[in-house]
């Protein structure tokens, strides 16, 4: 018998993965998401190849961290490798997001970071949304999709990028990746990606030669939000 909370888990990996629809990130069988039980070192994720009106929380795949089937009679996303890699290396994250989102998978296709021109995108991401290398052809034919993976985490070590505050990352010539606390966050997270990464290109439409914003209002908008002393939104109030 599966344990309640892993119950929970594929039924709130199942909502998140509709959620994409509802949000106009995903079309036909693109895109998947995922949560872990940090418990159990389990994660549920979408099966491979299955549309999502068809999808149903009995559906979602639970493996190991090695990628070991532990519940689940279909195959998990073909992605599965690039999101256990995540977990491992980002341990403090609890889901992930993986769309072709139209905007954000452009910027990717052009091998470009999506930069942070406005406090939009400084509500929510600590500078620029960065972009990967391109995947090399040895990648690409020693293990693909856990090479993927590595390319984000590379990314990220290599140019000292906080993931707590920069919850994404565009994968060159493929597409966008975002994580969060939990399933839902990411999800919520690449909602605001989508938004804006349409933002940023219609900005470059019109001004070309558009700077990153000012380092003072990149600060005053996410720290005000997710900062130490962060005061946006309500509190709760001792009576």
């Amino acid at each position: 018998m599966i344990e309640k909370r892993l119950k929970d888990l594929k039924e709130e990996v199942y909502k998140s993965n509709i959620e994409l629809v509802k949000k106009n990130l995903v079309t036909h069988t693109f895109g998947n998401v995922s949560g872990i039980d940090r418990t159990g070192g389990i994660v549920a994720i979408k099966p491979s190849g299955i549309s999502y009106e068809e999808l149903t929380a009995e559906d979602m795949v639970l493996v190991d961290l090695e990628g070991n089937i532990i519940d689940g009679s279909l195959g998990p996303s073909s992605d599965t490798k690039t999101h256990l890699l995540l977990y491992k290396e980002f341990s403090g994250i609890g889901g992930i997001v993986h769309t072709h989102s139209r905007y954000a998978t452009a910027f990717a296709q052009a091998k470009r970071s999506i930069p942070c021109l406005g406090t939009t995108h400084a509500d929510y991401f600590y500078g620029q949304v960065p972009c990967t290398k391109v995947i090399s052809d040895e990648q690409i034919a020693k293990d693909y999709e856990k090479e993927t993976g590595s390319l984000i985490v590379d990314k990220f070590k290599n140019e000292n990028i906080d993931y707590h505050s920069i919850k994404a990352c565009l994968v060159a010539s493929h597409g966008p990746f975002t994580w969060g606390k939990d399933c839902r966050e990411a999800v919520f997270i690449s909602t605001i990606l989508e938004e804006i990464a349409q933002m940023s290109l219609f900005s470059l439409i019109i001004n070309p030669n558009i700077t990153n914003i000012k380092k003072a209002l990149l600060d005053k908008h996410y720290l005000r939000k997710h900062g130490k002393d962060a005061y946006y939104g309500q509190k709760l109030i001792k009576i």
